[in-house]
């Protein structure tokens, strides 16, 4: 009896003939070596099933054929027959039960055709070469059909082709991205047994993927896969997984993940380390965290600056500044010494909470290892001062910078000019910010907001008009923070027509105006008894597509009435009733 498969034969042992042993011979590139030894030949042909002789002849014939079956689902992508299931052999025969074969049973030659299966569902593909799928398949994922994409690369497995493996990366991606981790972990496995090697990119958005579906152990077992396939994990693979495990709560079994990967010479990654480390510091505090460098270290793990400035960094957004010293300390002990970022990162926050005299102790261990102060450093110290108001010691550090050859930037101006306008210094600012025009570092955009609002609160609006001028002529384009300032300024000096004016400027540079400077201008020509004039701006306001609000009404009518035009005042606020603007009880007031 045999089971013919194309151009294939594989013989199988028939109970009632003398050979119960059997062999096969494939050929063509897609097709199976599979063979039966003959190693039961010694077997009569005169022996009967029920024969204890012949059971174990069976019985042995029946462990190989489950041991090549096994071998053959590994490899079935380059097969041409796919039997999946051995179902049962016992004494009344051998039963083969495969889903990609269908078997026909021809009595008179005692043989058995074996066709592939297909069903509707395989639609009009199923009769096209592996080209021309593979062609579709390209086209399907280039205009992001991924479900139909999906069924192609599904049936091109069942008809035993390659498919064109660029494609099945979109493919994986596409699916990824549209939460059907399954079905992309699917596409990869087929993918990877027809010989493809997806990158490492595609690798970490499946995990990724898997690890939010909360299939962190798939996404292990993958991440182990991924050295034999011939694209190793990276830093962002461990990551992942590491934050997965955080995630839920299982930091014990993150950190041994970790240990585990390095004793199997995983590269050190520092970076995986360093997040490592600080997702332990946020939940399980310091020492526990430094503990884990020790032992990171015994493993082959060695930190570095990076790794302990992110540390002193943490413990310094705390306050707590013992913890801080811990850091330093075994910063030192494993042979480091603390740069220019570490000690800027102290002062900033020993800056923030106002701890002078610790910022004078740090600046002068600084000076005294030849850390010297850098132009990042003073700005630090010059905004904690200005912060704290702290004036004449920030522009005793600008002095010692100008000494030590540390060019100030735009930065620095910046926040000694807050600073001085803040506390109503601004003819002090405006000679500054007059220098600055000449000088290697012209103000900006910023520097002239700063200024300007300064001087428009304190009502000097000649000199805020002189540095909006300069701005345009340095080739500063003023932005509507530069002209709400302007418009503020001149309601409060009552010169509500240079507001009017600034209003027009707005509307020619395009900026957007906001609806309270429409009102305050409003409001101040309505009590300057220039109600026309408020109408105008009303008109501006609604053609500019911003709704009035009944206050803004209210006061274009209080304005009308009190500038003598009371019928007028009364007429338009009937109508505004008419128009359901305003409401019926307006009228009472």
């Amino acid at each position: 009896m045999a089971i013919v498969a194309g151009n294939s034969v594989v013989g199988v042992c028939r109970l009632n003939e003398t050979d119960p042993c059997c062999s096969r011979k494939a050929t063509g590139a897609s097709s199976i070596n599979f063979a039966c030894e003959r190693s039961l030949t010694s077997c009569s042909a005169s022996l009967f099933n029920d024969s204890p002789k012949f059971q174990d002849c069976l019985r042995l014939n029946t462990f190989r054929l489950r041991r090549y079956d096994f071998w053959f689902r590994c490899n079935s992508l380059h097969g041409s027959v796919y039997i999946d299931t051995l179902d049962e052999i016992g004494n009344r025969g051998l039963n083969v039960s495969s889903q990609k074969c269908r078997p026909d049973l021809n009595r008179k030659t005692g043989q058995i055709s074996l066709k592939r299966s297909t069903s509707l569902s395989d639609g009009p593909y199923v009769e096209n070469d592996e080209l021309k799928n593979n062609y579709i398949l390209e086209s399907l994922c280039s205009f992001g059909k991924i479900f139909e994409a999906l069924k192609l690369v599904e049936l091109m497995a069942r008809q035993n082709q390659i498919p064109h493996f660029p494609s099945c990366i979109n493919l994986i991606r596409g699916l990824i991205n549209h939460d059907h981790v399954e079905k992309a972990k699917n596409v990869l496995r087929i993918m990877v047994m027809s010989g493809g090697v997806p990158d490492v990119i595609t690798h970490n958005m499946l995990i990724s993927g898997l690890c939010k579906n909360g299939q962190l152990s798939t996404a292990i077992i993958l991440l182990e896969d991924m050295g034999s396939s011939g694209c190793p994990p990276d830093v962002i693979t461990y990551n992942t997984i590491i934050r997965c495990y955080f995630d839920r709560g299982e930091i014990d079994q993150a950190i041994e993940f970790w240990k585990k990967q390095l004793r199997k010479g995983s590269p050190p990654y520092l970076v995986t380390s360093t997040i490592l480390l600080e997702l332990i510091f946020k939940n399980c505090g310091l020492i526990r965290a430094l503990g884990v460098l020790d032992d990171l270290v015994i493993e082959g793990c060695y930190p570095d600056l990076v790794t302990y400035n992110l540390l002193v960094n943490s413990t310094c957004k705390e306050g707590n500044f013992v913890n801080t010293s811990l850091v330093i300390n075994s910063l030192i002990s494993h042979g480091y010494e603390p740069n220019v970022i570490t000690y800027n990162t102290i002062l900033h926050a020993l800056c923030g909470h106002g701890h002078w005299k610790g910022v004078d102790e740090i600046l002068f261990v600084m000076n005294e290892t030849s850390r010297i102060p850098t132009l990042v450093t003073y700005n630090i110290l010059i905004n904690g001062l200005c912060k704290y108001g702290l004036l004449d010691r920030a522009i005793n550090f600008l002095d010692v910078m100008v000494k030590r050859e540390v060019t100030p930037d735009i930065i620095t101006y910046n926040t000694l000019l807050a600073a001085i306008s803040k506390e109503g210094m601004v003819n002090e600012a405006f000679h500054i910010i007059m220098l600055l025009g000449d000088s290697k570092c012209p103000p900006g955009l910023i520097t002239y907001n700063i200024v300007i609002d300064g001087l428009a609160k304190k009502g000097f609006m000649d000199k805020a008009m002189q540095l909006y001028n300069q701005m345009i002529d340095k080739g500063t384009i003023p932005d509507d923070i530069t002209h709400h300032s302007l418009l503020w300024g001149f309601c409060r000096a009552d010169e509500v027509d240079k507001a009017v004016e600034v209003l027009k400027e707005m509307g020619r540079r395009n900026l957007k105006v906001r609806d309270t400077a429409y009102s305050i201008t409003i409001q101040e020509l309505c009590k300057s008894k220039k109600a026309d004039i408020a109408i105008q701006v009303l008109e501006t306001m609604i053609s500019n597509q911003i709704k009035p609000n009944a206050t803004v009404y209210a006061n274009i009518i209080k304005g009308i009435a009190s500038a003598g035009m009371a019928e007028e005042a009364e007429h338009l606020l009937s109508k505004l009733i008419e128009w359901k603007v305003l409401n019926a009880r307006f009228e009472s007031k």
